[in-house]
């Protein structure tokens, strides 16, 4: 096993958790929660999503840098090193796989959202907006293959820069670069958004729960985004993990990872739902197209709204970079532990096949009628932005749980925690809840994602 000091260590606890929080949050937070919420009551959604991450997902999230921390590996290496013999690095294969395939089409949307920030700088959105408007300039932006290309490979290109740098002059210091302004951004557009006129119905639909409208697909909606939101089940948790110092507490580590992503969703939402009803007759179930087709038209009736917007998909691709970070670093951990090569090497390496395999997606779009008419981006978020991670999520709960050992396993947690006051539960969820609840999702992820 590799000395911390050859592969590499966090500089301090802040720092893991501020690079694991920049891994659970991205777009799933600030994007794909409000929009759930907006379609699954409001309030009652948001109540049932925060039990989902402290029941299941944290469960899940502690269990995942445990494996990494005790075998000081990634994925693969990680179930090499504690079953040596079996087929369980098969599940590390599958979070390399993973990581790889979700990249290369997350990159694609992050370019998306570099695109529009661009685009309320330069202009796009002043005047007389209407919604047709929107529609045609979302629809001429992503049909042009030039044009999300570019915006695709400045992503990439960033992204394997910072990776090649290393865990401490890479991802490390990006992360305290990126993590402080994210925050810094979210908490001004919040307070913004707040003192519009006719926020308060906003907030009431946020914030105050209607218990009659809660249902099995609420129920299953909230488990699937809180388990989705963390970035678990692909072993980007487990490089992350392997990275943290003996010495340190993996339960408050864990914890804190789970607030902070799940304050930046909460805050998120505090944008978008106060936004939505400033503007009569926009519907806080608008779906996908909220983000790119909705927002900007909302955004240009408001005063200021051009500074407004421009902030607003700042802080979106400054979240999806924080992402797109932890997704390269995954294989390229691989690369380095496995195969003894170079981080440069590695990230060049994986930021180049990242980006040819994310070609499709990115032309998807409108830009290529037969991939448009299959919406491959959509099939490959389906097979390996839900089934791969649930799949990797299961095996997971079933190696710490059966496999590995509950007990094992929290020797690992009492190194930096003597006390593991909350080992019973933690056994008992990682043994039967979480493996149950993630089965669950797997049966009826059709449904999730809709």
């Amino acid at each position: 096993m590799a000395p911390e000091r050859e592969r590499g260590v966090w500089g301090s606890k802040i720092a893991f958790i501020l690079a694991a929080s920049g891994s659970a949050i991205g777009l799933g937070n600030i994007w794909r929660f409000p929009m759930i919420t907006g379609k699954s009551g409001g309030a009652i959604f948001v109540f049932i999503y925060i039990l989902a991450v402290v029941l299941i997902g944290f469960t899940v999230l502690l269990g995942e840098i445990t494996i990494g921390r005790f075998s000081q590996k990634n994925p693969v290496g990680a179930f090499k090193f504690i079953k040596p013999g079996t087929k369980w690095s098969l599940v590390g294969y599958l979070g390399v796989l993973t990581g790889i395939f979700i990249l290369s089409y997350y990159a694609v949307i992050a370019g998306w959202t570099l695109g529009y920030f661009v685009k309320f700088l330069t202009g796009s959105f002043r005047g007389e907006i209407t919604t047709d408007i929107t529609n045609r300039i979302f629809s001429q932006f992503t049909s042009s293959p030039i044009t999300v290309l570019i915006y695709f490979f400045v992503i990439i290109g960033i992204t394997t820069y910072i990776i090649s740098r290393g865990v401490k002059g890479g991802i490390e210091r990006w992360s305290k670069i990126l993590m402080p302004v994210l925050f810094i951004l979210i908490i001004l557009l919040a307070i913004r958004a707040i003192t519009l006129p006719g926020a308060e119905k906003g907030l009431l639909f946020y914030l105050k729960p209607d218990f009659s409208k809660l249902s099995g697909k609420i129920l299953l909606f909230a488990i699937g985004q809180a388990f989705f939101s963390l970035s678990l089940g692909m072993g980007t948790m487990i490089t992350y993990g392997s990275y943290i110092s003996k010495r340190d507490n993996l339960v408050t580590s864990a914890g804190w990872v789970a607030f902070s992503d799940t304050l930046i969703a909460l805050l998120a939402g505090f944008i978008i739902f106060p936004t939505l009803f400033a503007i009569p007759g926009i519907s806080p179930g608008e779906g996908a197209g909220l983000v790119f087709k909705v927002l900007p038209l909302v955004f240009s009736k408001l005063p200021g709204g051009i500074i407004f917007g421009a902030l607003f998909f700042l802080l979106l691709t400054i979240a999806a970079l924080t992402s797109t970070i932890s997704l390269l670093e995954v294989p390229v951990a691989y690369l380095v532990d496995e195969k003894n090569w170079t981080r440069t090497q590695a990230a060049s390496l994986t930021g180049l096949i990242t980006f040819l395999l994310g070609i499709p997606s990115a032309l998807s779009t409108g830009a290529n009628s037969f991939l448009t008419k299959i919406n491959f981006l959509g099939w490959i978020d389906f097979l390996f932005g839900n089934i791969s991670l649930a799949i990797g999520a299961l095996f997971i709960c079933i190696f710490i749980g059966w496999i590995w050992g509950v007990k094992n396993a929290s020797k690992e947690v009492e190194k930096g925690n003597p006390q593991f006051k909350i080992k019973k539960l933690w056994a008992f969820s990682v043994r039967f809840l979480s493996p149950i609840a993630v089965l669950i999702i797997l049966i009826f992820i059709k449904t999730i994602v809709g």
